[in-house]
């Protein structure tokens, strides 16, 4: 059973999402607030740990703290606490921002409801998960220059076995932290080869190499 906590500042979009998740079997929702500072707030009060909030369905617009900050500070506070923004905006702005600050995934609320609670599935698991449109947002972000933005295999390519098995964890959405525990090596040594990763394929930040390896990954 995925537990499920709900941020919006609608209480209508609350209650219709609870309905509908609570249809799959795997699912179920624990709790939801009207904004991100409510829900920090409940979740800093959260005492059994059994039923803690594993994926966040994360509004990006709301009063007194807003999505994107509310992400950062789960991401901080919770980092086994994966979150899945659901918004009615897809300014590409709203996405990089969401994504640079650790959430894994970006879809608009007309999304089918099936679509929607396979999204939590994968993100769940540590996959990225990008509406219909929203990868293109994110790419329409990297400088597009050939230096900067490789628009083929080759620079992935040259990346050492390493650093190809890091940006595939990358690439799942894992942290520092846990790519250090599944390749046996040390926090440092993920940064360095992070640092290796952005530099050599010309790339601002993991969230860019993340999408960039997502799309090489897909037939063309």
């Amino acid at each position: 059973m995925i537990r499920v906590f709900l941020v919006d500042d609608q209480s209508i979009v609350r209650q219709g999402l609870r309905a509908l998740l609570e249809l799959a079997p795997d699912l179920q929702v624990v709790g939801d607030a009207e904004n991100g500072k409510v829900a920090i707030e409940q979740l800093r009060q959260w005492h059994n740990e059994a039923t803690f909030p594993e994926v966040i369905l994360m509004d990006i617009r709301m009063p007194q703290m807003d999505g994107v900050a509310t992400t950062q500070l789960v991401r901080k506070e919770f980092p086994a606490t994966k979150v899945l923004v659901l918004t009615t905006f897809d300014d590409s702005e709203y996405v990089s921002a969401a994504l640079r600050c650790g959430a894994l995934g970006y879809l608009l609320k007309d999304t089918p409801a099936k679509e929607l609670a396979e999204a939590i599935r994968l993100v769940h698991k540590g996959y990225n998960q990008l509406g219909p449109g929203i990868l293109q947002k994110v790419l329409d972000q990297i400088p597009a220059n050939d230096s900067a933005r490789p628009q083929s295999d080759e620079k992935l390519k040259n990346l050492t076995p390493r650093e190809q098995e890091v940006l595939q964890l990358i690439a799942q959405g894992a942290s520092n932290q846990e790519i250090a525990q599944a390749l046996y090596i040390s926090e440092g040594t993920v940064k360095y080869h992070v640092t290796n990763i952005l530099g050599q394929l010309g790339l601002r930040d993991r969230t860019q190499a993340a999408i960039l390896a997502n799309a090489s990954a897909k037939p063309s």
